[in-house]
């Protein structure tokens, strides 16, 4: 979910950023002329001033030409002939040097001894050419204020709209981002079987479900999480009845099969035989499926210490045993010594199941390895278990099934092999029980490899 809170947060913000200096250049490109204006109006200025002072130059002399100036150019201003001879020039005038013979067109602006000189070329009525020099005071900033008036202008409102923006921002994208989290968590666990999981509501959000979209969403999926719950707790209760009222029949078969073998001829013997085979096939499919039932009642309160290692030797001696029915035989390769924490009962019982299931499908005369070492996932340290046998494999789209009760593939079927696809998933929820892993995956050279995977316990 972090990612998707950066990108809404890094959208808004820069969304509101942008808008906000847009419309702030907008703002003061209006409020402010523009630099070609401005020069125009200066240029104006700059020439009217130059032909009043030089009419009363023409007209009066110099005494008149200073008496302009004293009324309009505070500063001083100073009249040139056209070669940069100085003619006229008022007492508060700075002197400036002789420009030479310049020719200048239009109003050329200067800066001499930390000051502006402004040089208007002035025309008289009989052909004449002047220069009229108007003058600034000497300046503090050399550079031109207007390159500054657009951050002048958006200073104070600037940073305080991208701070209030972006504060703004982080509220709105919480406030999407967090139900979100809340419900990724809660999907989570349920994938992993805690069907009790929920996402959180306040009380007004309890009382008030359906006030926002993501609330309503909220309610939607507790509600679909509690209905998920009750079927799958529907459907244990119904497979663990189911399968105590069957053991009281079964009982019965057993004793009325019983009593019938002493009293039947050898012809009905047959017949009493195979009823019995089928009999006890049912009555071992029923301890499975109660096998099956208790493991979700199991607690993991009282786990204990285990070693794979002495459990896997303890079960080796019944192993070998099976497996040389088959011609094959069984070797335990120890590369770690591995300790978890858990109930040794349901894991001899979950690893017997998968090496009976390898004995079974493996090749006559092959050899089943169960290697036992530490394994490093995702950054994190476990004991693997890993038992691999040479038989026909498992259909790639199939092993993602395996491991569901009932469920098993087409050569399974067969009388020679058997099975109820219930050993299994006995192994996947006492795995899951131990906060484990199973996996199955085909060997590149044959036969398929069953994965254990268990969380370390804690040394020392």
């Amino acid at each position: 979910m972090r990612g998707l809170f950066l990108k809404i947060f890094a959208i808004f913000w820069l969304a509101q950023s942008l808008i906000f200096i847009i419309s702030t250049t907008l703002i003061v490109r209006q409020r402010f002329v523009s630099p070609e204006t401005f020069t125009g109006a200066l240029d104006s200025h700059f020439h009217h001033d130059a032909n009043v002072a030089l009419a009363d130059f023409l007209s009066g002399g110099c005494p008149a030409f200073r008496n302009n100036a004293a009324r309009n150019e505070p500063f001083g201003a100073t009249l040139l002939s056209a070669d940069g001879q100085i003619i006229c020039a008022t007492s508060n005038a700075p002197t400036i040097a002789n420009f030479g013979n310049l020719r200048i067109t239009h109003v050329d602006g200067r800066m001499v001894d930390n000051r502006w000189i402004w040089l208007i070329p002035v025309t008289a009525p009989n052909g004449t050419h002047y220069l009229y020099v108007w003058h600034q005071p000497p300046s503090t900033n050399p550079h031109p204020r207007s390159r500054w008036d657009l951050l002048h202008f958006a200073f104070p409102q600037l940073p305080v709209a991208i701070t209030v923006g972006g504060f703004t921002t982080f509220v709105l994208v919480l406030l999407f981002t967090r139900p979100l989290a809340r419900m990724r968590k809660a999907a989570r666990a349920l994938a992993n079987g805690d069907l009790s999981a929920r996402v959180y509501q306040s009380s007004s959000g309890v009382l008030q479900s359906h006030s926002d979209e993501f609330q309503g969403l909220i309610q939607d999926f507790n509600h679909m999480a509690e209905r998920l719950e009750s079927l799958v707790d529907a459907q244990k209760l119904l497979l663990r009845d189911v399968s105590h009222e069957l053991r009281s029949p079964l009982a019965r078969l057993s004793v009325a099969l019983e009593l019938a073998h002493d009293t039947a001829n050898p012809e009905i013997d047959v017949h009493l035989a195979r009823i019995e085979r089928e009999a006890s096939k049912l009555n071992q499919l029923i301890g499975q499926l109660l096998a099956l039932s208790s493991m979700e009642a199991r607690e993991n309160s009282s786990f204990q210490p285990v070693s794979l290692n002495q459990l896997c030797r303890q079960l080796l001696p019944d192993a070998e045993y099976e497996a040389r029915q088959r011609s094959c035989t069984v070797t335990i390769v120890e590369e770690n010594q591995c300790t978890i924490r858990g109930n040794a009962d349901l894991l001899y019982r979950a690893i017997e199941n998968v090496i009976r299931n390898a004995i079974r499908y493996t090749d006559s005369g092959t050899e089943i390895t169960l290697r036992i070492a530490e394994s490093v996932v995702d950054g994190r340290q476990f004991a693997a278990i890993e038992i691999t046998d040479h038989g026909p494999g498992i259909p790639e789209a199939e092993l993602a099934h395996i491991f569901r009760p009932f469920y098993r593939v087409d050569r399974a079927r067969s009388s020679s092999t058997g099975g109820f696809g219930v050993g299994l998933a006995i192994t996947e929820r006492a795995v899951r029980l131990h906060s484990g892993t199973l996996r199955a995956a085909n060997h590149p050279k044959g036969g398929t490899s069953i994965l254990f995977l268990f969380p370390i316990a804690p040394r020392g």
